[in-house]
């Protein structure tokens, strides 16, 4: 079916029709346009949603927990899934958006040169026509007056008055009128056989030609509105599969979840390596009231145990500051109640070293504002795990140093080879700063390795669990125990605040609870001091502002008293008055072969 002979007179419509799909054309593509908006507005959105959730600095921790890597990967697939929607968004601007745009323009423009050349037609047919009729109007004018001028002469024929001179002009008017109606006959003959050679022409060439490429700018326009709607689905269906592997991503991380490793995970995390509490001692608060009855009674008991220290001998270790005991108030609280105190109340320090090394902690943090290098505020278990992860990060340090190192020392021997590459010396700078930089990691690997051992030197070992004493138990009845069975892990701080499971023999004294009624005060002068067990050199300043410690100076000789227990401090004597703990690594110790062989900490 062709547009030129079936709709040879639908020109206006046709128009109309056209111009119909130009303007269909445009709403589509604004269609497109918004939809590639709406698909660039989500995927913002998605990734603003996915970088929201996403784990931040401090939340790394997170990572060791299979739901929570699951979930994190899952953000990183939904991202991938949001860049999928821009390629969407930018494969319809750029295929379906930008081409519709140029392709109506340029039906536009082809639309409006058809559709001129028509008009043009139909000007010149209709300027045919005109002639036509004013060539028959002129015809019928002439035919008109070729018959009055005939009946004229006809009547001056017949009448007998006229002269013979009238008539023969009246019968020569007659022939002009009729040789002029001959040739507007022969001139209007003419002209109508032009005209409708030109009519046929126009009805049967010139508009269905026109007619024909308008319909065959339709039908491409159609065909390509065709392609772009199957373009709007392709581009759709392109992404599929990578968002199919995005949401594959999702469920093999929703899969990868192990609850039972993550519980795991949690003893891991917060393990601390201590032992349980063991069970609470009787406390007998008979003998205390016993004790004081009277005056009399306690400075009796009171010099009974003094002449029971001085009996014994030199076997044990004394304290130079010990904490006086008042009558305790809390005699005459139930027994329910201590019990319950107890349970709920933080751990005591139970001797003075334990209570200067949690004030050294203290100082230690406020003035660092941050965690000891040696994360010794952390429980032995996760101060071990902390300690192994630092040397494991040295170690990869050391590595690229060493790494760095080999290809410079290859580099330099191809210099040395082939002079005209390059000066050997100048890689000496950045081998030595490079050896430099290995030598710091590695002393570095050492201190912590040290540290190390020292954790795993003190990790308790599971035994009979110990028992719990009463400090008000210990400090009424005056008579030290033999074995210090209370000392929970706890109460056992190193003066840097680090734990420990060691007993130290010199722990024989204990501090009585810290109550309103007591007060700071220094036991009798007459206390036996311990011996020396070696010497030492200071071989830096200490200036030991905190109580129990001594201040040294730079290259001083110090009698040692007490060796290091591991945690880091070292019990010297300048002399019979003053003595006290300095850092062992401040130190240089020189034991006295019958104490512990010839050992030097340094």
């Amino acid at each position: 079916m062709s547009w030129g002979t079936e709709l040879w007179d639908q020109f206006d419509n046709l128009e109309k029709h056209t111009q119909w799909g130009i303007d269909f054309v445009e709403k589509y593509t604004k269609f497109v346009k918004e939809r590639s908006e709406i698909e660039l507005n989500y995927a913002r959105q998605i990734r603003n949603l996915s970088k929201k959730y996403q784990p931040k600095k401090k939340d790394e921790d997170e990572n060791k927990y299979t739901w929570c890597r699951a979930f994190h990967s899952t953000l990183n697939e939904l991202n991938d899934y949001a860049g999928q929607h821009e390629v969407v968004a930018e494969n319809m601007t750029s295929q379906i958006i930008a081409d519709l745009t140029r392709y109506a323009q340029e039906v536009k423009t082809e639309r409006k040169t058809h559709f001129h050349d028509g008009r043009k037609a139909q000007q010149q047919i209709e300027a045919s026509w005109k002639q036509l009729e004013s060539c028959k109007r002129k015809f019928e004018r002439d035919c008109k007056e070729a018959d009055r001028a005939q009946q004229y002469f006809e009547k001056m024929d017949a009448d007998i008055n006229v002269t013979k001179a009238d008539v023969e002009k009246a019968r020569q008017q007659a022939q002009m009128r009729h040789q002029m109606a001959s040739d507007s006959k022969n001139e209007y003959s003419s002209y109508l056989q032009k005209f409708n050679q030109e009519q046929n022409e126009h009805y049967y060439t010139i508009i269905p030609n026109i007619f024909q490429n308008i319909q065959a700018m339709e039908e491409k326009r159609i065909e390509r509105m065709g392609e772009s709607l199957k373009t709007f689905a392709e581009v759709d269906r392109q992404i599929l599969p990578i968002i199919g592997k995005c949401l594959d991503g999702m469920t093999q991380a929703a899969e990868s979840i192990e609850p039972k490793n993550d519980s795991s995970m949690v003893i891991e995390s917060y393990k601390s390596g201590f032992e349980p509490p063991g069970d609470v001692e009787f406390e007998d608060y008979g003998q205390a009231m016993k004790r004081t009855v009277s005056e009399t009674s306690l400075n009796n008991s009171r010099s009974d145990n003094k002449s029971e220290r001085s009996g014994k001998g030199k076997s044990k270790t004394l304290w130079p500051f010990i904490k006086k005991n008042k009558t305790p108030k809390q005699s005459k609280e139930p027994l329910s109640h201590r019990f319950n105190d107890l349970m709920t109340s933080k751990p005591k320090m139970h001797c003075l070293r334990s209570l200067r090394r949690g004030l050294s902690l203290k100082l230690r943090v406020s003035t660092n504002g941050s965690n000891p290098e040696d994360f010794s505020h952390l429980p032995p278990e996760q101060r071990r795990k902390k300690l192994q992860a630092k040397i494991d990060d040295i170690n990869k340090d050391i590595q690229k140093e060493m790494d760095q190192r080999d290809a410079l020392t290859k580099m330099k021997e191809v210099y040395i080879k082939n002079p005209q590459m390059g000066d050997p010396n100048s890689v000496d700078p950045r081998l030595g700063e490079i050896a430099n930089n290995i030598e710091k990691l590695q002393a570095e690997a050492q201190k912590f390795e040290g540290w190390l051992a020292e954790v795993e030197g003190r990790m308790p070992v599971k035994s009979d669990p110990p028992r719990r004493t009463s400090v008000l138990y210990e400090t009424q009845n005056s008579t030290p125990p033999t074995t210090n069975n209370n000392n929970c892990a706890q109460d056992r701080e190193s003066p840097d605040g680090s734990y420990t499971e060691e007993q130290s023999s010199e722990v024989q004294s204990k501090v009585q609870p810290e109550t309103a009624e007591s007060g700071d005060e220094f036991d009798d002068p007459d206390e036996e001091m311990l011996p020396t067990i070696g010497t030492c050199k200071a071989l830096y300043p200490f200036e030991g502002h905190n109580e129990g410690t001594l201040a040294v100076t730079e290259g001083e000789l110090l009698y040692v008293i007490e060796e290091d227990k591991g945690d880091g401090w070292t019990r010297v004597r300048r002399n019979e008055e003053e003595e006290g703990y300095v850092p062992t690594s401040y130190v240089e110790v020189f034991l006295d072969s019958n104490a512990k062989g010839a050992i030097t900490y340094i």
